[in-house]
């Protein structure tokens, strides 16, 4: 039997498994809880939050910031592959671009749950205001998408030629987004490389000027907040992002690996894992002399927002996710030659990355509107409501589930023919 075959009775039997179905099923449940309360969302308001005038960003527009990154870092991390040619990561390439996809749709339902007034969602784009730079935001956002869905298509173009012809579910998909005549040779295959090479050096620009680093703009011109008003703050975002989906393909390539029971590249792990702990590294010297600059500067806001992040009630938060979780021991694991070389403990070091910057996020949005802009005005106080948490997982797992469901219909993996095609032809 060949590998391709052999890769695809692997995936048939993983889906069609109890862990599978079960997977599924607890998705599908806390989905169905948080649409309940979504739906009380819309009904009642912004009255199911702790927003206030002087808080009006809370969890929501943090979980948007942060979907945002995984996003541009798992479309950056594919780059390294279709543009830069970096093909040891070959086996994450079109996850990485679907990853990218997924994360954007959760990302703008969080912030469609966080507008006063959702439906009017598409006046940014009716409406262009050219010197807004959140009208520039949706474009850019808009764009992106577009560019992703082209690259992943044209990534999966040739597996989706060879499923045509098979009479499985990924077959009968195949056949719906295929030409009846299309074709794989030599030429066609010198064709998509070209182009898959072409979107990702279109995209890089898009990704960290326009979509995460203009998305850090947008805060970065809030001109009354002085701990984001600085133009460091969308250079932080970039490089935050890096990290983000770097752990996130990490994290997600093992756990998959080991649920199907399959074999591990243990070497692509190594090097994603110090590829992660590098973009880690860069991004806490960037907070390092953002924090400095801050205090150095005197300036009474910025002093209360870090005395707000680093000494008050939201410590933990910094000390504890951000700093510690998310950066002394996953950088430890990488570093220390007892853990670097398990596979087990580099997953670790992930899964407490992405943990650490979903701290990040938070200790961006809440502390710096905890503090007055104005002394004679009260403080803020904000922690998210029982029923923000449960529609944030609601909307985490609505991600999950097309994540899931699309891996099923779609070649997304790659097959192991194909990556030890890659490899040989790399020698």
């Amino acid at each position: 039997m060949s590998n391709v075959a052999l890769d695809r009775r692997q995936h048939v039997k993983t889906t069609s498994s109890p862990i599978f179905k079960i997977w599924i099923a607890f998705l599908f449940i806390v989905f169905a809880i948080g649409g309940y309360f979504i739906v009380n969302r819309f009904i009642s308001g912004l009255d199911v939050t702790n927003l206030s005038s002087i808080t009006p960003w809370g969890a929501w527009i943090a979980f948007y910031i942060f979907f945002v990154g995984l996003s541009a870092g798992s479309f950056l991390l594919s780059t390294l592959i279709y543009v830069f040619g970096m093909e040891e990561y070959e086996r994450v390439g079109k996850a990485a671009l679907f990853t990218a996809i997924v994360c954007m749709i959760v990302a703008l339902t969080f912030v469609l749950l966080d507008l006063g007034q959702p439906f009017r969602a598409l006046n940014a784009v009716i409406y262009w205001n050219v010197t807004s730079m959140l009208a520039w935001e949706v474009h850019f956002y808009i764009v992106y998408i577009v560019l992703l869905s082209v690259e992943l298509y044209i990534a999966m173009r040739e597996d989706l030629v060879k499923l045509a012809k098979e009479n499985s579910l990924k077959g009968k998909v195949a056949r719906l987004i295929t030409f009846k005549n299309a074709t794989i040779n030599e030429l066609t295959k010198k064709r998509d490389h070209f182009w898959m090479k072409v979107l990702g050096t279109i995209g890089i620009p898009i990704a960290i000027l326009g979509v995460h680093g203009g998305t850090g703009t947008i805060f970065a011109m809030v001109k009354a907040r002085a701990a984001w008003n600085t133009a460091i703050f969308p250079i932080i975002f970039v490089v935050s992002a890096m990290v983000s989906g770097t752990a996130l393909l990490l994290a997600m390539y093992v756990i998959k690996r080991k649920v199907m029971k399959q074999e591990i590249d243990q070497g692509m792990v190594q090097s994603l894992a110090k590829l992660m702990a590098g973009f880690l590294i860069i991004d806490l010297g960037l907070q390092f002399y953002e924090y400095l600059t801050g205090w150095y500067g005197l300036e009474e806001h910025h002093l209360d927002y870090l005395g707000t992040m680093m000494a008050s009630d939201f410590a933990w938060s910094f000390w504890i996710v951000q700093m510690f979780l998310g950066a002394v021991i996953p950088l430890t694991i990488v570093f220390w030659n007892k853990t670097n070389q398990s596979v087990n403990a580099l997953l670790t070091a992930a899964v407490l990355i992405v943990i650490g910057i979903i701290g990040v996020r938070f200790n961006i949005v809440v502390p710096a509107q905890v503090v007055p802009l104005f002394h004679e005005l009260p403080w803020g106080q904000y922690y998210p409501t029982f029923s923000e948490w449960i529609i944030s997982a609601g909307v985490v797992a609505m991600g999950l589930l097309i994540y899931s469901f699309g891996e099923k219909m779609l070649p997304i993996e790659e097959s192991e023919a194909h990556t030890n095609e890659v490899t040989n032809n790399g020698k």
